[in-house]
């Protein structure tokens, strides 16, 4: 309902916001450009309302110096920029739906209530603090905001050069905390209670980041989760499930986070059994002018329609941009998220789009029936130009639909993996296919990439999949396709074989291969190896047009090699910093 002053006419809106930071802040600066006479608060907790947050693990490991380069946007400036009145260290403890104002509480205790026309829930989520005895030592801390990073900071200063951290956690903010913590000299031991770190990446993937954790000095430890805390007289003893001990200065909580939504349990605005705020595809909640977005808003997955939460700042922008023009009055819907996401591990650089295998068997689809897989180990760009990085690509597409739809990718490796990842999501926003992955044009030179580059080769490698020219085998099937009777072949030369031996069946070089295929037994199944696959690719179409079964190693022995990779629990000593 339109606004009315005491003498009927169109009075001002009056635009709340609860939050600051990406969601929040976008949204009360893109009301203001769409209504320049709107009255527009913001309430937030804190004492900054737009801030890095994804910067602060390089803040705490000094690659980000000062602690101004993390505050994008001041209250104050805000206030004078856009002409939006910022309340910070005032917290709203409630909302009203019926009298349509929100409850307040300031620092020094005060309360008082708002009112509002419209109103856009943007809390955000908190670190999960789970039970467990001793968690509330002051040593045991977590990252969310600029003065959390402050402390770490400092602690990090303290230890530098001497000290031990245990990071409990190993998604995205414990992996970055990990590299972060160890580059200023501390010894590093992230703990996982799942098998692996980095939940969107399957096994396969993940081990790369592993293995450059562990290569850089952080221990791993991991399908062990932390039982209890003991605070001692000059650290914490972390005591695991195994029975195994780490001791630590100070420990490093990464282990998740819940939608900050406590003071939305009266029941009036509906959430999901995680506390996430349910809303539409307008990003509007069950009471009509109210809205929500951000790490707080359960909203839905693009390529199944499912509802979820997507915690990273990408969609947080989105959505508030979004969510401020439907409550100006227009009318755009949320087309939902992909789940993109990147970060650097030391000299790598990781990064996934859409689903992974698990994410796909969870969901009921089985490999080979329903979705297939491909795997290729390129370079950033041609190798006669100096610097190319190697990069390990995986691309996940569907094996019942013709064309082969992209469902998932995941990329680790050197430069060029940020660039690469955006073409495939790109692609999987578009709901395209491995045609569309083959005849992209993209940009070519020398120093840059590659003519044939690494999206249009995952493409080429999956339509010959799906056309019949080839049959892939992952490296991480290998194990039990040996077990139905697979045989291996190698086809690499006598040096690769010397210099990288492993347990083959049969060995003929792929250059001998048309003269001494009879050598092998045409009533067996055959998996071909070479150190990358091109090369297996090869001796397949040789041997299947001469009636052999066969199929090819998928990255070959570069990612048999990987897959052998044990993670080490070791962490190395502190080491002396400059």
């Amino acid at each position: 309902m339109e606004a009315k002053d005491s003498r009927g006419a169109s009075a001002a809106k009056r635009y709340v916001i609860v939050g600051g930071v990406a969601g929040g802040a976008t949204a009360a600066a893109r009301l203001r450009r769409l209504d320049g006479e709107a009255q527009i608060t913001l309430f937030e907790r804190g004492e900054d309302i737009s801030f890095a947050n994804c910067g602060l693990p390089y803040y705490v490991g000094d690659a980000i110096k000062e602690r101004e380069q993390l505050l994008l946007m001041t209250p104050e400036l805000f206030r004078t920029r856009f002409a939006v009145d910022v309340r910070t260290r005032c917290e709203v403890t409630g909302v009203d739906t019926i009298r349509q104002q929100v409850h307040v509480r300031t620092a020094d205790g005060a309360r008082y209530d708002e009112p509002y026309d419209a109103l856009l829930l943007a809390p955000g989520a908190k670190p999960l603090r789970p039970p467990i005895p001793g968690i509330d030592s002051p040593r045991i801390l977590a990252l969310r905001n600029v003065p959390d990073a402050a402390l770490l900071r400092g602690l990090a200063d303290r230890y530098a050069g001497s000290g031990r951290a245990v990071i409990v956690g190993g998604g995205f903010i414990g992996v970055e905390m990990a590299e972060n913590l160890r580059e200023r000299g501390l010894s590093v031991t992230l703990v996982e209670a799942a098998p692996h770190i980095l939940a969107p990446f399957d096994t396969d993937m993940a081990k790369l980041a592993e293995k450059e954790l562990n290569e850089n000095g952080v221990g791993l430890v991991l399908g062990d989760a932390v039982q209890e805390f003991k605070e001692t007289e000059d650290g914490v003893r972390v005591l695991l499930g195994s029975g195994r001990e780490l001791a630590a200065d100070f420990v490093v909580l990464a282990i998740g986070v819940s939608a900050d939504t406590e003071f939305l349990q009266d029941g009036s605005i509906a959430l999901a059994q995680r506390g996430h705020i349910l809303v539409n595809e307008y990003l509007e909640t069950n009471i009509p002018g109210i809205y929500a977005v951000g790490d707080a808003a359960a909203t839905h997955e693009r390529q199944t329609g499912r509802p979820g939460s997507l915690p990273l700042a990408g969609p947080a922008n989105r959505q508030g941009r979004l969510a401020a023009d439907n409550m100006a009055g227009r009318h755009h819907a949320y087309d939902g998220f992909i789940g993109t996401a990147i970060l650097k591990v030391f000299s790598l650089t990781a990064a996934a789009v859409g689903k992974n295998e698990r994410t796909l068997e969870r969901e009921g689809l089985r490999y080979g029936e329903d979705y297939r897989v491909v795997k290729l180990h390129p370079f950033s760009h041609v190798t006669y130009y100096p610097g190319a990085a190697a990069m390990t690509v995986k691309l996940i597409y569907a094996a019942k639909n013709p064309a082969g739809k992209i469902l998932g990718a995941q990329i680790v490796g050197g430069d060029g993996v940020k660039a690469r990842i955006d073409a495939l999501a790109a692609a999987i926003s578009l709901e395209a296919d491995a045609v569309f992955l083959s005849g992209l044009e993209l940009s070519y030179a020398p120093p840059y990439g590659a003519a044939k580059d690494p999206v249009n080769m995952a493409g080429y490698m999956a339509l010959n999949e799906l056309d019949g020219l080839v049959r892939f085998l992952p490296a991480e099937r290998l194990a039990a396709a040996k077990e139905n009777g697979v045989r291996v072949l190698e086809v690499r030369t006598p040096g690769e074989v010397q210099s990288a031996p492993m347990a083959s069946d049969a060995q003929i070089p792929l250059d001998e291969l048309r003269e001494r295929c009879e050598e092998l037994d045409k009533n067996t199944v055959w998996a071909v190896l070479c150190k990358v696959g091109q090369r297996a690719y090869n001796a397949a179409r040789i041997l299947a047009q001469r009636g052999y079964q066969v199929q090819v190693i998928s990255g070959g022995y570069t990612s048999l090699a990987i897959e052998e990779f044990e993670a080490s629990p070791e962490a190395a000593p502190p080491r002396s910093i400059s």
